[in-house]
């Protein structure tokens, strides 16, 4: 490295890490960015797994925005390589399947007269009562829905996604996740056409090969500017010296899938992280405060697996996804692939069917051979009557630890503590899903990123106050925080 450039670490090759990379060398020629990865691919739980040509996402991912700067950066490195893509997607319950966003004459048919009574009964009440406090998921959600809405459309859904009870989901993750939606705006939608919800977009943009396509081109494009993406190479240690972090110490994966017994120091003027935060905790030397470290171990993780079974014939279902709210499954969500972009298939004449499950690291599921993933996911895929078993001609599974952060009741003050430590550290600072505990969406991760990379350049961005609601109202509109940032946005760019 020439003597007059300023290296940057960085730990994690997800859609935060190369983004820090990426905004960083559009800024500065000086700072030379080092991305570290400890898998064998990019673009994290973004990223696009293949298996005998088929790619398939680890979880459906729609590319939309409206945040400028991150829309830019999409078509900066992918431009003609998007498509525009249909929605179509439904909510099987109770044996039916209901439109989703809501169409009104498909829900009342499917429900029923007296059923709809009951809910907008339900509805008036919550609303001439509501709960006085919304600490939790099922508060937030009853309070604009009402309690019968929340029975059958919330309750049981989201105890199959978190394992545990809405009742102990934090009003946080609701607020985040759905946003502005109501019962009378999802009914006035679902009569008008009309739809400014960010959750349930009709249409979006997609990358042809999958989102993994658009981290492997900004890798490609930071190594052409003169960075390093280096993959197989774990962070192992992130070694301080007060409140300044000097180094991180990475052990290298063998070829043979092993890993190095040596580690190797890499040295730097400036860190960003986008590992799991309760991970980053223990990996500093020395370890921060003790009660750090405790509120670090409380913070917890939803895992996720994915079985990808091959059928023998094209499009079995129309959607791009199912939302499977029976119980008497234990699929959670299910992708057709071929109906996000053709080219994820290499035989257009068979079908690429993800079945999801949310579990926990370790438990039945996690730990079930992959064998009997693919029959339990066949069968499921049956009794679903969305296929048979028999029409499955090929498999593969794909594990995914730390998928969610968990929004529980411990989670609001371990996170503060922690943050307040990691908010002290003078050249270090931590992004994206994982690295912030955040269950926010691809362009706040990336946001967070282009944040970190601008205060490596002498602006002063809290990252931990991206405001992700914000950034999908109407109405937003960019402040500027300092002179660096008023400049650009004379460019027009959007902050």
């Amino acid at each position: 490295m020439k003597q007059d450039t300023v290296p940057v670490v960085i730990i994690g090759g997800g859609p935060a890490g190369l983004t820090a990379a990426y905004e960083l060398q559009k800024l500065s020629h000086a700072h030379v960015p080092q991305v570290y990865e400890a898998s064998d691919m990019v673009g994290g739980i973004s990223r696009t797994e293949t298996y005998k040509g088929y790619r398939f996402d680890i979880g459906g991912h729609r590319f939309f925005t409206k945040v400028r700067e991150v829309e830019d950066m999409w078509r900066e490195v992918l431009g003609d390589d998007f498509i525009t893509v249909q929605r179509l997607s439904r909510i099987f319950y109770r044996g039916r399947f209901y439109d989703y966003p809501l169409r009104i004459f498909n829900a009342l048919g499917n429900i029923g007269p007296y059923e709809t009574y009951k809910i907008i009964g339900s509805y008036i009440k919550w609303k001439l009562r509501p709960k006085a406090q919304e600490d939790t998921f099922e508060d937030w959600v009853i309070n604009r829905f009402g309690g019968r809405l929340y029975m059958h459309f919330f309750h049981s859904y989201t105890k199959k996604v978190w394992g545990i009870p809405p009742s102990e989901i934090r009003a946080d993750w609701a607020a985040q996740r759905i946003k502005n939606l109501s019962l009378p705006k999802a009914v006035w939608n679902a009569i008008s056409g009309a739809n400014d919800t960010a959750s349930l977009i009709e249409e979006f943009q997609y990358p042809r090969l999958g989102p993994g396509m658009m981290w492997e081109k900004t890798r490609d494009l930071i190594e052409k500017q003169g960075g390093t993406v280096q993959m197989r190479t774990e962070v192992v240690k992130v070694n301080r010296d007060g409140n300044r972090v000097t180094s991180i110490d990475v052990r290298r994966w063998t070829e043979n899938g092993g890993q190095s017994e040596k580690t190797e120091r890499i040295e730097g003027a400036h860190f960003v992280n986008s590992m799991a935060v309760r991970d980053l905790i223990h990996a500093f030397d020395p370890p921060p405060p003790p009660e750090v470290v405790a509120a670090a171990d409380r913070l917890k993780y939803r895992d996720f697996l994915i079985v990808t079974l091959m059928l023998d014939h094209a499009d079995p279902f129309p959607d791009n996804w199912i939302y499977i709210h029976s119980p008497k499954v234990k699929v959670g969500r299910i992708q057709n692939f071929r109906a996000w972009s053709k080219e994820m298939l290499p035989d257009q004449n068979t079908s690429s069917i993800g079945m999801e499950y949310f579990c926990q690291k370790g438990d039945g599921l996690w730990s079930s051979s992959d064998e009997d993933l693919r029959k339990l996911a066949s069968e499921e895929l049956e009794k679903l009557d969305l296929a048979k078993a028999s029409d499955v001609i090929d498999w593969t599974v794909i594990r995914q630890p730390k998928a969610y952060p968990v929004y529980d009741g411990e989670y609001k003050e371990a996170l503060d503590t922690v943050s307040g430590w990691l908010k002290t550290l003078e050249n270090f600072q931590t992004v994206g899903r994982n690295g912030l505990h955040r269950y926010n969406n691809q362009d706040h991760s990336m946001l967070s990123a282009m944040y970190a990379a601008r205060n490596i350049l002498g602006e002063n961005n809290d990252v931990w106050d991206v405001n992700v609601e914000r950034s999908y109202h109407e109405e937003f509109e960019a402040k500027p925080k300092n002179k660096a940032s008023k400049e650009r946005l004379d460019k027009g760019a959007v902050l």
